[in-house]
């Protein structure tokens, strides 16, 4: 790895984590685009490079933080969430790998708009 290589992972972790631990974003909002623009990935590559990283180690703390801030976590709901978060990772990774790289993008593209202007506009 090159300085260059190692200077975008640093970049892209950071930012991903401090977005993540501040506006609950990360992932794809963050990480995807960055992955794409710095890294030279494709789409799909960078999707699976997001859901690699998305471990649950990564968010725990940041989590438990929000938790011993006073805005308490109800872990039992969090662990129904995130087993169903798992098949439902399996299932959508399963289609996004079948979809040609234009269209996958595009459709991220739409969804990220789609999410901008809705949080734009609502009170």
């Amino acid at each position: 790895m090159n300085m260059t290589l190692i200077l975008s992972l640093i970049a892209i972790g950071l930012l991903a984590g401090i977005l993540s631990g501040f506006m609950g974003v990360g992932g794809g909002v963050v990480m995807v685009p960055l992955m794409i623009l710095l890294l030279g990935y494709n789409q799909h590559q960078a999707q699976g490079m997001s859901l690699a990283v998305l471990a649950v180690p990564v968010t725990l703390l940041a989590a438990y933080t929000y938790h011993n801030a006073g805005s308490p976590i109800n872990w039992k709901y969090a662990l129904v969430i995130a087993g169903f978060f798992v098949v439902g990772g399996f299932i959508g990774s399963k289609f996004a790998v079948s979809i040609p790289q234009n269209i996958l993008k595009k459709s991220f593209a739409i969804i990220l708009v789609i999410a901008a202007v809705k949080m734009f506009f609502s009170k």
